[in-house]
This record gives structure tokens, C-alpha cells and sequence, in this order.
């Protein structure tokens, strides 16, 4: 039996879990312990990464020494106590078929750019592409955007279901994007038309990125700040269907936005595990 600890760092959020798993290989069975989520909002990143490892541990009755492997992704390669660091894509891949375990691609909706990551039923990663960091198909942007038309979060995706006439961004840069919406309010259009255009600019680009990793069928996992956006989800479906796309199914899950901080930790017992082997090996 191992624990460990997973520490996502994003531009925006802090995510941490912690785990145990029972047993090596494909037989290991990993436990979900305790998890936190913490908005960074001008805060230092690294105090937060600490503050989660902190609370994950009290909260399951560990202690520091109970950890058998600390594991990093995302912009977490700087953790002092980290044992190791995992790209993010491998991360949010593994994450996403715990989560999903029929997942076929992972759509990763961060605060500064969105991709695509098709893998397979272990959560190995065959492809993917990414936005490039100028586009305006982003967490931060929709936040910035929001702000703007005097919008809570929460309210983005229940006000995009009801737009009628939905007026689409055509620009990729942000501050180009961001310009047309200043224009739109001035023209009188509705705020749910307005999101609802943002919401399928958006998904016009996630389901280009996922047509370019050669996916053709199976389940799709949303992760990131922005699975959750019901808006933005319904803009999905919509888009696979005007692209006559009819294998693939758009889904997100309660946990999405933990998906990279499980996939350090589950990543963390594989290597841990695989070093103890080898070591075993060396002295035997």
C-alpha cells in the first residue's frame, strides 16, 4: 500500500488530491483520500501548492512521512517538496480515464488555451494539438468576458442555453474578441446571444484540434476550469453534428476540473512502484 500526492498548478487554479493504491500493475487499485481546489486570484501559486498538501494530509490523518511519492504537473515543476513532475497532457490523460474510464479523447479547457489528447483505454496518449496561447477559445477569456457584461461564472453556461440568435466571434486573438463584444453590447445584442457565440467560436476550435488528432469514435472526457460550463458543453454537441461528426459523444464529469492533479498522483504510484523494483533488483 502507497499514498500519494498529486499537485496541479494552473494559471488559474491550485488543484491537489492524494491516493492509495493497493497492489502494482494492472491489478493496483487506487483510492481517492481527500482533495482541494483553491482559486490562485493574485496569490503566490507555491504557498498555495503547500497550503493543499497541508490539508490533504490532515484531512486523510496522514503525515508527511505516510507519502510515498509527491508528484507535479501543469506549472508545478518549482514544488520544493515535489518528488517528481509529469507533462500535463500525460497527466490529464490518465486523470481522464479514472474518471471515464470509456474516454477515448480529453478536451483540456484551461485558463489560457484549450487541446485535444486522444488516448487509449490505459490513458497513453496517441495524439494531440493545442491551441495556440493568442486564441480566444480560453477560461480567462469567458471570465474576462463575463466581467464585462456583469455576469457571474456560474451564470454563463444556464444564460447560453436560452440565446436565440447567437452572434459568433470570428476573431482567434483575444483582444480582437474581446473588441467585438464591446461592439456587440453597443449594437444592443442580448448577453445570452453574446455567450452562446462565444461558447460555439469556442467549440468550433476544440472540435477542429480533435479532428486533427484522428480520433473517429468513443467518448470524449471535458477536463479543466471549464468542463463544467453547460453552455459550452451543449455548444460541443452542436458543433460534432454540423460537422456531421457522429461517433464521438461530448461528456464532462463532477470531478473534471481534478483530472490533472489524479493523473500526477496515479502517475506518481506507477513510478514509485517502478523504482522500488528496480531497487529490489539492484540489491539483490
Amino acid at each position: 500500500m502507497i499514498h500519494t500526492i498529486g499537485i496541479d498548478i494552473g494559471s488559474g487554479v491550485v488543484k491537489t488530491t492524494l491516493f492509495r493504491t493497493d497492489g502494482s500493475g494492472a491489478t493496483a487499485k487506487s483510492e481517492w483520500l481527500a482533495r482541494r481546489c483553491e482559486r490562485i486570484r493574485r496569490r503566490d501559486n507555491m504557498q498555495l501548492a503547500k497550503d493543499g498538501y497541508d490539508e490533504v494530509l490532515e484531512e486523510a490523518g496522514l503525515k508527511p512521512d505516510d507519502v510515498d511519492y509527491v508528484a507535479t504537473t501543469g506549472e508545478g515543476e518549482n514544488v520544493k517538496f515535489a518528488t517528481g513532475h509529469f507533462y500535463s497532457m500525460t497527466t490529464h490523460a490518465r486523470g481522464g480515464v479514472f474518471l471515464q474510464p470509456d474516454a477515448r479523447a480529453v478536451v483540456d479547457i484551461g485558463a489560457l488555451n484549450g487541446r485535444a489528447i486522444y488516448i487509449d483505454e490505459r490513458g497513453k496518449v496517441l495524439s494531440y494539438k493545442m491551441t495556440s496561447q493568442c486564441a480566444s477559445g480560453s477560461g480567462q477569456f469567458l471570465e474576462n468576458i463575463a466581467r464585462y457584461l456583469g455576469v457571474a461564472v456560474e451564470e454563463i453556461g444556464p444564460l447560453s442555453k436560452t440565446a436565440k440568435t447567437p452572434e459568433k466571434i470570428s476573431s482567434i486573438c483575444a483582444v480582437l474578441a474581446e473588441t467585438d463584444v464591446i461592439n456587440m453590447v453597443s449594437r444592443g445584442i442580448p448577453t445570452p446571444d453574446i455567450l452562446k457565440g462565444i461558447h460555439i467560436s469556442m467549440a468550433s476550435r476544440l472540435v477542429k484540434l480533435l479532428k486533427v488528432t484522428g480520433i473517429k469514435s468513443g467518448t470524449v472526457l471535458l477536463t479543466g476550469g471549464l468542463a463544467l460550463d453547460a453552455g459550452l458543453l451543449a455548444a460541443l454537441r452542436e458543433e460534432l453534428v454540423n460537422e456531421k461528426i457522429t461517433g464521438l459523444e461530448t461528456v464532462n464529469h463532477t470531478d473534471s476540473i481534478y483530472a490533472g492533479a489524479i493523473g500526477a498522483a496515479l502517475w506518481g504510484a506507477f513510478r514509485h512502484d517502478k523504482l522500488k523494483a528496480l531497487q529490489e533488483k539492484a540489491a539483490a
